[in-house]
């Protein structure tokens, strides 16, 4: 396969919208870019990696490292000042690529060690912010980007600049380029502060009709056999669609957005309760640039209509766990009580979308590059995280029955969802579906949590909880090889310089360079965040039901998932009730299906508190011979009571669970003027603590986590 042969854009099948918003981006760079969300294997990389190909070439001073414009230079790049007239090189347009593993060197550059080795100058060596100025910076799996990365490329995405204040280098230059990122949404999602910070967002999934799919197919093929030669069978649509950009981008300063058309842009994104005031500008911005790429000299309803749809379902969402998406009649009914629409309705309009010639529809595959609502296109189907795992699940006590106790209401069926063991205990056939059966009750109010973090530094996976040495984290200082707990990390040049530089002399340097001994290596201590393991371990049995408590247990357990969902920690949810322990969501990064179950988790039956403990128990086992360095914590929702098991089988089990160095904390249900403190009583087997669920406000509830974290630290 040619290395240099890429997959032409007008050769994606579908996809009409993430085309339209990538297009959108190359007529108006000021957009602010577009993060492209979707299931695994939807051609995202290469659709953003065939845009470079068409954006047109520039000009840059010969010679800078920085890609100044010779007509506008920068007054503060590092190789200037340039002066007036400076000579101009052609390039094409840049794609720089950051990658997940990107160290913070890479991305904003830093002390150019040959230079210093050789000349003994302090010399700035540049990096990739640097050069996707004035180009695309193109992030593949931006939602797994270290943190403090993704602190770096928002400050300068913000300000258009990057400012470097390291290892003696003093260095502020210009950064401005077009982001662009893509994601799987099962892999966690973004936080709310980059996701706000891309223009447009388009959310893609594979097209489900057998001919298209055969279609991506055929050319898939037919590219991976002779790259250059199907390149070529599309040369004259790249073409069209290089010079049709050009030609918007000019167009682009002649467009007007009338003041009809600015009412209906804040109108709507007032209709959708977006926060602050970026969408509007943003999608003003993009109904410009939809105007200018359909060849008008005026924003229509139909532009505004086109925009809002890539700019707002990003910024409309409350909850990580919300679909994403627009209401269709929601925006419609926005328009058009913003009122003064266009005229002429979309069936008048010849450059509407039904238009061969509007909406640039000649694309090669004949999807259109910029249409709405291609058969390829649409929301991204909620991430299908498998059956749980039943290992063990599926064996039953065929002992004798157990009387019932106090509390514990039997369970029965659900209408639509068959459950054998909702009946084992033989008492819910006879009493029927009242106040004591299976039941499903709403979750409470959720909250935010403050951070809470482990005292002391980690050495887990990077996430966003706890401090933690970790490979791709900031440099926070140097120490000799072999002193770290994780043992020998990566060098730090410029310590170890610092740390030879005073006995040159003595070692009789007579040349440029630096004589080393060993014992002014120095390795660098990078900290940054770790993610950590909670958890769940949910009392459904009929006890719970009878009290209504779990209308508040779901809300708590559902504000910890959402805290543990946006800083990367791993989750689980293991369930008990009836006769067993169950896994309802193994330990995963993605939590959406552990909230929808959470949600639709029904009570009744028995309680098998042990076989809940211990079945909790298996679960960190396996995970910790899966990842050691992830420290867990298992949080305990019931009640106490074990009407299935016994107690003291519970409190073996609990104390079993505090000798493998598992912190818990039990958060205790129990109500009523007479409390037996069961909770109390495993938490003290278990070696942690316990919370009164009524306790569990915000304040509480983490620093209830806090501690508990900080003591096994």
């Amino acid at each position: 396969m040619s290395a240099t042969a890429r997959y032409p854009f007008s050769a994606v099948v579908g996809m009409d919208d993430l085309k339209l918003a990538l297009l959108v981006n190359a007529v108006s760079p000021a957009v602010g870019g577009v993060l492209v969300r979707g299931e695994k294997g939807t051609a995202k990389s290469t659709a953003v990696r065939a845009l470079a190909a068409l954006l047109p070439g520039q000009q840059a001073v010969a010679g800078c490292r920085f890609g100044c414009d010779p007509d506008a230079p920068d007054p503060d790049c590092p190789d200037g000042p340039h002066p007036s007239g400076a000579v101009p090189e052609d390039r094409p347009a840049r794609l720089v690529e950051l990658p997940v593993g990107a160290s913070e060197d890479r991305l904003v550059g830093s002390l150019d060690i040959e230079r210093a080795l050789t000349e003994g100058v302090t010399a700035f060596e540049p990096g990739l912010l640097a050069a996707a100025h004035r180009g695309v910076l193109y992030v593949d799996e931006v939602n797994l980007l270290h943190d403090h990365l993704v602190d770096l490329m928002l400050d300068a995405a913000a300000m258009g600049t990057c400012h470097v204040e390291r290892e003696g280098v003093s260095v502020r230059h210009a950064a401005r380029f077009l982001l662009v990122g893509t994601m799987n949404p099962e892999e966690g999602e973004l936080r709310p502060q980059l996701l706000d910070r891309f223009g447009l967002t388009v959310e893609v999934a594979a097209t489900r009709d057998p001919a298209e799919r055969a279609e991506v197919v055929r050319r898939r093929l037919a590219f991976e056999t002779d790259p250059d030669g199907f390149a070529s069978g599309f040369q004259r649509d790249e073409e069209e669609l290089a010079e049709r950009i050009r030609a918007a981008r000019k167009r682009l300063p002649g467009v007007v957005l009338t003041d009809a058309a600015l009412r209906q842009v804040t109108a709507v994104c007032a209709a959708f309760e977006v926060d602050g005031l970026r969408a509007d500008i943003v999608t003003a911005r993009a109904a410009m640039a939809l105007a200018a790429w359909r060849d008008r000299t005026e924003v229509t309803a139909d532009d505004v209509r086109d925009a809002a749809r890539l700019s707002l379902p990003h910024r409309r969402r409350r909850d990580p766990f919300d679909a994403p998406g627009l209401d269709d009649d929601k925006l419609s009914e926005a328009l058009q009580e913003a009122g003064d629409q266009d005229p002429k309705g979309p069936e008048d309009d010849p450059d509407g979308p039904g238009s061969p010639d509007g909406d640039g529809g000649g694309d090669a595959d004949g999807g259109g590059a910029d249409g709405g609502g291609g058969t390829g296109q649409g929301p991204t189907p909620e991430a299908d995280a498998g059956e749980p795992s039943q290992e063990g699940d599926g064996g039953r006590d065929s002992g004798p029955e157990e009387p019932a106790q106090e509390g514990d209401a039997p369970a029965e069926p659900s209408p639509g969802r068959p459950d054998d063991r909702s009946s084992e205990d033989g008492e819910s056939e006879r009493k029927g579906s009242g106040s004591g059966g299976e039941q499903a009750s709403e979750a409470g109010e959720t909250f935010r949590p403050r951070l809470f973090s482990v005292r002391g530094i980690g050495a887990g996976a990077p996430g966003r909880r706890s401090r933690a040495e970790t490979p791709f984290g900031r440099a926070s200082g140097s120490r000799a090889p072999g002193e770290g707990r994780g043992g020998t990390g990566p060098l730090h040049l410029t310590a170890t310089l610092r740390a030879a530089a005073p006995h040159q002399r003595v070692r009789g340097r007579t040349g440029p360079g630096l004589v080393l001994h060993r014992g002014d290596l120095r390795e660098a201590v990078r900290e940054g965040r770790e993610g950590n393991l909670v958890l769940f371990c949910v009392d459904a049995s009929g006890s719970m039901a009878a009290r209504q408590r779990m209308r508040a247990v779901k809300g708590a357990v559902l504000s910890l998932l959402l805290d543990a969902y946006q800083r990367r920690d791993k989750v689980g949810l293991v369930t008990f009730r009836g006769r067993e322990g169950r896994v309802e969501l193994p330990p995963t990064s993605s939590v959406e299906a552990g909230a929808r179950r959470l949600r639709e988790l029904r009570t009744g039956g028995r309680t098998p508190l042990a076989a809940g403990l211990l079945r909790a128990a298996d679960v960190l086992r396996v995970e910790r011979l899966r990842d050691a360095r992830r420290r867990p914590l298992l949080v305990l929702v019931t009640d106490g009571r074990a009407t299935h098991g016994g107690l003291d089988q519970a409190l073996r089990a609990a104390a079993w669970i505090g000798a493998q160095d598992v912190q818990t904390v039990v958060v205790d249900c129990e109500s009523g003027p007479v409390r037996l403190g069961l909770a109390e009583r495993l938490a003290a087997q278990a070696g942690g603590e316990a919370v009164r669920l009524e306790e569990l406000g915000a304040e509480a509830l983490t620093g209830l986590v806090r501690g508990a974290r900080g003591s096994a630290a």
